[in-house]
């Protein structure tokens, strides 16, 4: 067995905000805030990979996708996984990552390998539902992964939020979060976004604990018969290295559907 790094504090955070620590097992190096519950993981020998499963859930929008992106919208850094991934599998698409903790963007400038800060990639220090309005749909996806350590911040699923991320989205635009299904309020978070969306959104369940990626869309995917969107999967498995057809089945398993359609 490799030996194990235990989760360590790094400087005391700013009161309001959770300390940031990491751990380390193996050749997997993990972010946590104010607990040993992981935020973030990366493997060091392949920094892109997405090694945490609600993370891979959270690409599931490609599936849906029919242009080129232009512009990918992070809320909430963490170890910067999306940042590394989106570097290295969507080259072309430009990527703006807000956080509000200056200690995690010091974190994951230092110790997780992001990409380049330039015309491709910027990190901002801001409050995620506050920044978020400076975009007039402009931007073609928001990810947003804002834990505080404990529970999801409060900011980040009220239906002012919502609104103000459908404001930023380009017409064909997506909204991708991360939810616990596990908390009592996630029904609640899910009816506030359908009606922000008109109805339009997908849940997605990590392959484990509790995670749910949670799908809101701008207007209707273009492509919604399930035949197409499976032959769709399989070449998306090859080309990204996720598992878009369990991902599909998934889908199609949690989501209205009369078998051969998604409504959306």
């Amino acid at each position: 067995m490799p030996p194990r790094h235990p989760y360590r504090r790094l400087r005391p955070a700013k009161s309001h905000l959770p300390e940031v620590g990491i751990s380390e097992e193996g050749n997997i190096r993990s972010l946590h805030l104010g607990s040993d519950t992981i935020q973030s993981s990366m493997n060091v020998d392949h920094p892109s990979e997405l090694v945490l499963s609600y993370s891979r859930a959270m690409m599931g929008w490609l599936l849906f996708a029919e242009t080129p992106l232009k512009h990918i919208t992070q809320i909430g850094l963490g170890g910067g996984s999306f940042a590394r991934w989106i570097d290295s599998y969507l080259p072309d698409t430009k990527q703006t990552a807000i956080d509000i903790n200056p200690q995690v963007i010091a974190v994951a400038r230092s110790l997780f390998e992001l990409p380049h800060e330039g015309e491709n990639f910027e990190i901002i220090e801001a409050d995620g539902a506050e920044y978020i309005k400076v975009f007039r749909h402009n931007t073609d996806v928001i990810l947003v992964d804002g834990f505080d350590g404990e529970q999801i911040i409060d900011a980040l699923v009220e239906e002012p939020f919502f609104q103000d991320c459908r404001n930023a989205l380009s017409p064909d635009g997506v909204f991708v979060t991360n939810w616990w299904s596990g908390d009592q309020r996630y029904q609640r978070f899910v009816e506030r976004l359908l009606n922000v969306f008109d109805g339009r959104v997908l849940e997605l369940p990590a392959e484990s604990h509790g995670n749910v990626a949670v799908m809101a869309f701008q207007s209707s995917p273009k492509e919604q018969n399930l035949d197409n969107l499976k032959k769709r999967a399989e070449k998306l498995s090859e080309k990204y290295g996720l598992d878009f057809k369990r991902m599909l089945a998934d889908l199609k398993a949690n989501n209205q559907n009369n078998g051969k359609n998604f409504y959306l």
